[in-house]
């Protein structure tokens, strides 16, 4: 969907092209190059900073128009504060607010200049990959921008070559190499999200991930016949008022290596219905076209088996997602109907707009049956209590173990998808029994987030299986803007868990 820019990575000699971007320290420390383009242009850059009160702080910016003495028609100086201090995560974010300066603009090519002393490869990678997340865009339907831009529909004017020039070019593509593939994952979950449901339902879901085109990431689409023959009878139940199919797909990753390669697999699962109606038990109508983005956790575990894919990670990987169309028809569950999951629970269901705990209970227990996980997450947009409880700035963690808890909230730390712990206990536990069946699917109206995850615990096998549930009904689609990202589909989630990853399970 986007025309991303071409990143290449060129010496500090080289000549600068188009407009340039000087990375410039606290209180206007330039490096060499700017240095000598200041001298160059009579001192004309010191000036502009000056005349605009600019003093270098991080994210900050300041664009010098034809400066004279110089022959590039602009320079733009982009802060970055104490450079020695910065995390990788802020030279992401100095990266996405250099592309915001710069999109626009008309040309083939820009320079980006890591000119601080402090501009190691790993920054310029950092740099690059903040460069490619701002750049997204969800252009796709846009008729009239596709005839301004030659037909693609790809939209921005920004330059189609970006250069930035760094110390050690070579460390800086390797490092780089990584971070793109984690791109790649980020873009396709927003992708997903941003597709309207008349175009992806989950049968076409389905086929673009078994599409994929990734050596070594083994793609299964599980038909209805299977899911019956399965006995998925709680995720089937939500799908059963619709004309389109349900799915579900199992997407593998064996990558690891030596005495790691006999480990159990890590398992993450996502909920991915595909529209949400809220079936018999409707949603008002106001609202309702968000609801294209409810399989926004379907689509970070998505994007996350192709980033670790494409980056070649040193572990075993399972994502299983599953996908629903939940519609009010003559099929359709109704309110108290009482539906018998996979591993056999029964499951009286009050309310038809509580689904996706459905989906996600018989898609959990399929996943430990089979695999028999060291460790497992599920993602869901699954309750709007929990924005009611952290907006739209933290995930709902729910968790039953300290350690995986913990570092799920160190990779949010890392990565700015930050995850805030919510309680499990049996006080709340007790609020979905059911007189009727084994339990309910709603739980009342307080703590709601809070008993969905306790429905959901109670398909995890073994209380000694680490298992984690986010809730990213805040953050997965129409969350808070920033420097990294300007879509509406967030593709929140998938640099979180690969972090996740790479810090705990490689």
């Amino acid at each position: 969907m986007t025309q991303r820019p071409d990143i290449r990575f060129v010496p500090l000699s080289t000549p600068l092209a188009g407009s340039v971007v000087l990375t410039v320290g606290q209180d206007v420390e330039f490096g060499g190059i700017g240095r000598r383009l200041d001298t160059q242009s009579g001192g004309s850059l010191r000036r502009a900073a000056a005349e605009a009160g600019f003093k270098g702080k991080a994210r900050a910016c300041v664009e010098v128009l034809a400066p004279q003495g110089l022959e590039v028609g602009r320079v733009t100086l982009a802060g970055v504060g104490k450079a020695e201090s910065l995390e990788p995560l802020d030279w992401m974010r100095i990266g996405g607010s250099i592309w915001g300066q710069i999109a626009n603009r008309p040309g083939e090519s820009a320079s980006l200049v890591l000119d601080t002393p402090q501009g190691t490869a790993s920054a310029a990678a950092r740099l690059a990959e903040g460069v490619l997340l701002r750049a997204y865009q969800f252009t796709k339907y846009k008729s009239r921008r596709k005839q301004e831009d030659g037909g693609d529909g790809s939209g921005g004017k920004g330059p189609g070559t970006l250069l930035v020039h760094c110390e050690d070019p070579s460390a800086a593509e390797a490092a780089f190499a990584e971070r793109a593939a984690v791109v790649d994952g980020v873009y396709l979950a927003r992708d997903l999200v941003n597709e309207p449901a008349n175009v992806l339902g989950p049968v076409e879901f389905a086929a673009r991930l078994a599409a994929l085109e990734v050596p070594g990431l083994e793609v299964e689409v599980l038909d209805m016949a299977q899911l019956q023959g399965l006995k998925m009878g709680a995720l089937l139940a939500v799908g059963q008022g619709s004309v389109r199919e349900s799915r579900v797909v199992v997407m593998q990753w064996n990558g690891a290596k030596g005495r790691a390669k006999s480990k159990p697999p890590v398992c993450f699962v996502g909920k991915g219905v595909v529209f949400d109606t809220g079936g018999i038990s409707m949603k008002p109508a106001a609202g309702m076209e968000d609801m294209k983005g409810d399989m926004g956790g379907a689509a970070c575990v998505s994007g996350l088996m192709l980033a670790l894919a494409r980056r070649k990670a040193n572990v075993n990987v399972v994502g299983l997602v599953g996908l629903v169309e939940n519609m009010p028809s003559g099929s359709a569950t109704r309110p108290g109907d009482i539906v018998t999951s996979m591993s056999g629970q029964t499951i009286e269901v009050l309310n038809t707009d509580a689904e996706g705990r459905l989906v996600l209970a018989d898609v959990l227990w399929y996943a430990q049956e089979r695999f028999k996980p060291r460790a497992i997450v599920d993602l869901a947009t699954l309750t709007g209590a929990i924005m009611v409880a952290l907006g739209k700035e933290h995930a709902g963690l729910f968790c039953n173990t300290d350690k995986l808890a913990r570092d799920l909230e160190d990779a949010g730390i890392a990565t700015g998808e930050r995850v805030w712990r919510m309680p499990l206990l049996p006080a709340y536990d007790k609020l979905i029994d059911s007189k009727n069946a084994d339990m309910k699917n709603i739980g009342g109206r307080f703590g709601g987030a809070i008993t969905a995850a306790q429905f959901l615990q109670r398909f995890i096998r073994e209380a000694t299986t680490p298992w984690a549930h986010l809730d990213v009904a805040g953050t997965a689609f129409d969350s808070s803007r920033d420097e990294i990202n300007q879509s509406w589909g967030s593709g929140w989630g998938v640099r979180l868990l690969d972090q996740l990853v790479t810090s705990h399970y490689e």
